[in-house]
């Protein structure tokens, strides 16, 4: 029978799980990139496509990781090394923890870093920075701030400090608190946005760069980047799911709770391309993928547009919140390990998890400056140093390998009576259903975005 507690504390309902994985999956890339990829490769034709993905790849791995997390109520690693032994299977399993650990440690170096663009840009939108700008003074500005390294360690440590006091504060009194607090923010911030975009006059050509089916549009390109998005916007291969459920009442249904993660982090990702695209386009802009959009388009938008430093600033603290969550869930695994293996409490553990990830993150700083180099991954100049390197090892590397190796474990070394157990859906055509997915579908998922983030297809 697996444990119904965890030491570290429990949610203190499964609304507070799901506010708290989805903080971890609602993170910058749904707004800057996924509405524009989605519009780039035939609208509601890719996001059909993508729904699909999530829907063969994306929920059986969420499943497979939050069930190995409320089986094992441990840190990533220890969970790893408990179950294998519970289940009578080699001990080196245990490095499914430790890589997942380590590659959330990796992205939250640098993702405090491009965090902490969006807190200066918050600023710069409420005292009027925006105002007059074009595309060559837009680029200016950024180029001004990450090239500055002292001012990117600023921010950087500002946003390092935020995230480490809430981790700290522990499961009940900080993670949940703050989700509580974070994520109906968000929505009311994105709704807000969308109410302006709705006075733009482009609206509907918004809506119809987004949703519109153009099947022609469709490559197999197309495909392998809904897959990618699918299983990377989910937060998944990396620990925090696992180290998320492990905190989930026993009573809670891990197949519900993973649909409604997984439409809510779509559901936002819809919502922030109709709030963006009607100003890009009321504009007279075309639309860009990447930091451009938010960093550069945008900021021309806003200091164009009536009401614009208001809608500014709000876009970016949106952005501030939206980085805020996933961090905290790039932090707790970590944490979580020190105060069950070195006898740490909350908040020594937390400082030392965020005082490490905050010292590299200053390679990440000096990446954009002093330590810049360029080299060629795939025929794809790369110009920003070990920052690239440190994206490249683990979005194409460590995270793919990860979520592989969950789903094979839950799927397939796991005993059926385990699976069965934690996810309470009896031995029926629904938990068959998510067998088949978690053994074929999605492993075969994942090597195609794999194999594509090498280059090798």
């Amino acid at each position: 029978m697996a444990a119904t507690h965890s030491v570290h504390g429990m949610w203190s309902s499964r609304l507070a799980f799901i506010l708290a994985a989805t903080g971890s999956a609602v993170g910058l890339g749904n707004v800057w990139k996924f509405p524009y990829m989605a519009g780039d490769n035939g609208g509601g034709a890719f996001v059909l496509v993508y729904l699909l993905c999530v829907l063969l790849i994306g929920i059986p791995i969420m499943m497979a990781e939050i069930l190995i997390g409320r089986r094992g109520r441990q840190s990533p690693i220890n969970t790893m090394r408990s179950l294998a032994a519970a289940e009578g299977l080699n001990g080196l399993w245990v490095f499914l923890g430790w890589g997942g650990m380590v590659a959330g440690f990796l992205i939250l170096s640098y993702y405090s870093v491009i965090a902490g663009w969006t807190l200066a840009y918050v600023f710069r939108a409420m005292g009027g920075s925006f105002a007059g700008l074009n595309g060559e003074t837009a680029a200016e500005l950024f180029a001004a701030l990450v090239s500055d390294p002292e001012r990117l360690l600023a921010w950087h440590t500002i946003f390092m400090v935020m995230t480490t006091i809430v981790v700290s504060r522990g499961v009940k009194s900080g993670l949940e608190q703050a989700v509580k607090v974070m994520m109906p923010a968000l929505f009311i911030l994105l709704l807000a946005l969308v109410g302006y975009a709705l006075t733009t006059g482009q609206f509907l050509r918004g809506m119809e760069f987004l949703l519109v089916p153009d099947f022609s549009a469709l490559t197999r390109g197309s495909v392998i980047q809904a897959m990618g998005q699918a299983f990377f916007t989910l937060s998944l291969g990396m620990g925090a799911i696992m180290m998320y459920g492990s905190y989930l009442p026993r009573n809670a249904s891990i197949l519900r709770s993973s649909l409604i993660i997984a439409s809510l982090d779509t559901l936002v990702s819809l919502v922030a391309g109709l709030a963006i695209f009607p100003i890009v386009f009321a504009n007279g802009m075309e639309p860009g993928a990447g930091p451009g959009l938010v960093f550069m388009t945008l900021p021309i938008a806003f200091g164009q547009m009536p009401g614009g430093l208001l809608f500014g600033t709000l876009f970016f603290v949106l952005l501030v919140f939206a980085a805020w969550t996933s961090a905290i869930s790039l932090v707790e695994p970590a944490a979580a390990w020190l105060v069950e293996n070195r006898g740490m409490n909350r908040v020594r553990a937390a400082a030392v998890v965020g005082t490490l990830a905050w010292l590299l993150g200053i390679v990440t700083i000096l990446s954009f400056s002093d330590w810049a180099f360029t080299f060629d991954f795939h025929g794809e100049a790369k110009s920003n140093g070990l920052f690239d390197i440190f994206d490249i090892l683990t979005a194409n590397i460590m995270l793919p390998l990860g979520g592989l190796a969950m789903a094979l474990f839950a799927s397939w070394f796991m005993g059926r009576g385990s699976t069965v157990d934690e996810l309470q859906m009896e031995d029926g055509p629904l938990y068959q259903a998510w067998r088949f997915a978690a053994r074929y579908l999605a492993p075969l998922g994942v090597l195609l975005i794999f194999m594509s983030g090498l280059g090798v297809i």
